[in-house]
């Protein structure tokens, strides 16, 4: 009976059926993805859990084993491949400058003002006027002071009882000992800074995203190594205001491709004002394999293009 009803059911209204089922799990998913973290262990098992859990509810479909881009980062997330120690190590912003300085240079770090590790440091510590000042052992959170504005004292001191790897299971973060680094604003002068995300596989730079910062608006941009803009953008479209070719363009693949040598995949982030390259981190899972490519047909065109060097 069960089979002959389906077989009456025309192809639309099974995909319709399909499409609400779909709906109504990702929104369950949601719902209590709070609650998941708190309730699931602690542990690989757990990860891979609510690793499975949320790149099904983020792309609405199940993980598989195909050289595309977020299954690529979903497979570093959820294997041991995260936990390589040279991995855990570049997470820490205080020690990738170690790995910066041995590889490609120090001249290429952001100078460090001091690293904090405790609230009594942070109690004791002159903040500069003009300073960055972001958690070590963490990611997107920074205040940058200006023009010696109030510091927000229980924000930094927060920071010492946050856990990144709890936000998202990337546990490359789990033992990570929470610190805060204090270091100065990068080309203070400059109007507009422009951030480039060079995304790495097997040493070789095979994709660039622009952020920029342009008087409080942001742009993104995606674009090849010889700064062909992309006909498609990653989680957002791109700026019909693209930024144009740095100066320095090739020296700050040279750096990449150096800095990525040692890992299968990785996203390297430079700063660059034309003429000075900094390195901002290096970046194990990008967006947390949760970010789509638009249109989203373009992920495997994209995918070619990072892991075969296709065209």
């Amino acid at each position: 009976m069960l089979i002959k009803c389906r077989q009456e059911l025309s192809p639309k209204v099974i995909r319709y059926v399909r499409e609400k089922l779909k709906n109504r799990l990702v929104g369950l998913f949601w719902k209590h993805n709070a609650r998941l973290k708190k309730v699931l262990p602690e542990n690989r098992w757990g990860d891979r859990v609510y690793g499975f859990l949320f790149f099904y509810a983020s792309h609405r479909r199940r993980p598989n084993n195909s050289m595309t881009f977020n299954d690529v980062l979903y497979r570093i997330k959820t294997t041991d491949e995260i936990l390589d120690p040279l991995r855990v190590f570049v997470t820490d912003k205080e020690f990738v400058k170690l790995y910066i300085k041995a590889v490609v240079g120090d001249e290429y770090n952001v100078p460090t003002l001091a690293v904090l590790r405790s609230v009594d440091d942070v109690r004791a510590y002159s903040f500069p006027s003009q300073c960055c000042i972001k958690p070590t052992h963490s990611s997107g959170q920074v205040i940058l002071r200006k023009d010696g504005a109030p510091i927000d004292y229980n924000k930094i001191e927060s920071w010492f009882s946050q856990n990144h790897y709890r936000a998202g299971r990337e546990a490359n973060y789990r033992l990570l000992k929470p610190k805060i680094i204090v270091e100065p604003i990068i080309f203070p002068d400059e109007t507009t800074l422009v951030e480039y995300l060079i995304f790495c596989f097997r040493g070789e730079p095979r994709l660039i995203r622009t952020f920029e910062d342009h008087l409080g608006i942001d742009r993104r941009n995606l674009f090849d190594i010889e700064w062909n803009i992309m006909p498609f953008g990653l989680r957002n479209k791109n700026s019909p205001n693209p930024p144009g070719r740095p100066t320095n363009l090739l020296e700050m693949l040279n750096i990449a491709k150096k800095l990525s040598e040692r890992f299968d995949f990785i996203r390297i982030d430079l700063y660059s004002n034309n003429k000075k390259i900094y390195v901002g981190e290096l970046t194990n899972c990008h967006a947390n394999a949760r970010a789509p490519f638009v249109p989203i047909d373009a992920d495997k065109i994209a995918s070619k293009i990072i892991f075969d060097n296709s065209p």
